[in-house]
């Protein structure tokens, strides 16, 4: 494969089977240039350019450290996960991890508003972004915020090859905030987020709103439902109060079976 563009130390543009194709290597283009082959054994991934232009305007515009830094999280992460994780998704994470350092040095910070359930929701991808900042640190000198843990996290889930859309992610974890919220306001408590009921109650959410987008109802038998909202009424009314709002502000109706499960939860986290 000959060399047809260098983009950095770690990127080149190469014809491969009559095609132009990105090559991502370490070191691939250390002493080479145009019409040099590249050293296959250097290539660690290989993108159709056509298919793959924003990644080429994307190795030209930002620092080489902060893509080589993307992709020292990414492979860390598969590891982690034991997942092979999206391509093409991969640009916006480098993209977004550059543009971050950028704030912080300029002393700009933004607080993540859902920190608390992505520590939940997504526990093994808040590590890895745990993981990231540390790697950030050492290998850029830029102290990361925990928020910024919190926004990797994010990307790490939507870039699993079922991961899903990032904007869904971000608006089904608002809507578990939002439900939370509406739970401490409705029994005026504050709720320990150490607290196991806690982290049952987040995730327990967020399954129901995912079976509910699904119409895949959580039936519970009416018996037993009639026997929760009498004998747990305070609760009950706290997660009818609660689903209501969903739908008004979302547009996302849960069952009533639904609400007998989320009534047990909230009824652990009233009298605990």
């Amino acid at each position: 494969m000959k060399i047809s563009k260098i983009l950095n130390n770690n990127a080149v543009i190469v014809m491969d089977e009559g095609e132009e194709k990105i090559a991502i290597g370490s070191g691939i283009a250390f002493e080479k240039k145009k019409n040099d082959v590249a050293n296959p054994k250097k290539i660690e991934k290989l993108f159709v350019l056509k298919e793959n232009e924003k990644l080429q305007q994307l190795l030209l515009r930002i620092p080489e450290a902060h893509f080589i830094l993307s992709e020292a999280i990414i492979n860390h992460a598969e590891q982690r996960l034991n997942a092979e994780l999206n391509d093409h998704i991969r640009i916006q994470l480098a993209d977004h991890i550059s543009f971050a350092i950028e704030r912080e040095q300029n002393g700009i910070q933004l607080k993540n508003a859902l920190l608390r359930e992505i520590k939940v929701l997504y526990r093994q991808e808040f590590e890895i972004g745990l993981w990231a900042i540390d790697r950030i640190k050492t290998e850029i000198g830029v102290e990361m915020p925990v928020d910024e843990a919190a926004f990797i996290a994010l990307y790490i889930h939507t870039m699993k090859i079922q991961g899903g859309d990032i904007h869904e992610t971000v608006r089904q974890t608002t809507m578990v905030q939002t439900m939370v919220q509406g739970i401490r306001d409705c029994l005026n408590i504050a709720i320990d987020e150490a607290d196991i009921s806690y982290d049952r109650l987040v995730t327990h959410l967020q399954f129901a709103l995912t079976r509910a987008k699904h119409h895949d109802s959580h039936v519970m038998d009416q018996d037993m439902f009639d026997i929760i909202k009498q004998k747990y009424n305070v609760s009950y009314r706290c997660a009818k109060q609660v689903a209501n709002e969903t739908s008004a502000s979302f547009g996302i109706n849960l069952p009533e079976e639904e609400l007998g499960y989320i009534t047990l939860h909230i009824e652990r986290l009233r009298t605990h």
